[in-house]
């Protein structure tokens, strides 16, 4: 299990081959057993595909091109990786009315789902990019709006999901946890 943790990449290219149903519902059933507090279960997953796909591109990138208007080159890195996207699944957190600790439970709870959904991929030969910044559209309004969500939920992750290119990718240096531990 430890080396399913530590083979776990962000994947940015996909190939042109569409996520069967039954994989995208199998990456949902793992994120709805994701430990959450008080089983408030806070997540709700939007899945976009073929029409809606192509009007979250051009969402993307008329956001981009507004927002660095004299990066062309930065646009098109961003919109490379989208547009070669067979999936994405645009995740919310609940926002709790009065009770600030439990939205910040949710969020991680939400985040505990995403890597569920993750995981889950990996062992379904899939790769995934989970986006908050950027063409993610998190800390924007646009994409909420898009989706339909409604004003009690906080856009916590785009997830990007596709079949990778390429699966050898050379391992990342991680900082040992005995550098990062306090046994007290």
């Amino acid at each position: 299990m430890l080396n399913q943790f530590k083979e776990r990449r962000t994947i940015r290219e996909f190939q042109p081959v569409e996520v069967e149903r039954q994989k995208i519902e199998q990456l949902l059933e793992a994120a709805i057993h994701a430990p959450n507090d008080r089983m408030r279960e806070p997540w709700h997953f939007y899945v976009l595909q073929e029409d809606a796909l192509g009007q979250y591109r051009a969402l993307a990138r008329e956001f981009l091109e507004q927002r660095f208007p004299t990066k062309p080159n930065l646009v098109e890195g961003s919109m490379k990786s989208i547009e070669a996207t067979p999936l994405i699944i645009v995740v919310t957190s609940k926002i709790a009315a009065d009770d600030e600790g439990a939205t910040y439970d949710n969020l991680f709870a939400v985040s505990s789902a995403i890597m569920s959904m993750w995981l889950m991929g990996e062992s379904l030969d899939l790769g995934m990019v989970w986006r908050t910044r950027g063409v993610g559209f998190v800390h924007e309004g646009p994409l909420h709006e898009f989706i339909g969500a409604n004003e009690d939920e906080r856009l916590v992750g785009t997830l990007c999901i596709g079949y990778p290119v390429k699966r050898d990718l050379p391992e990342k240096k991680r900082t040992s946890y005995i550098d990062k531990t306090t046994w007290v």
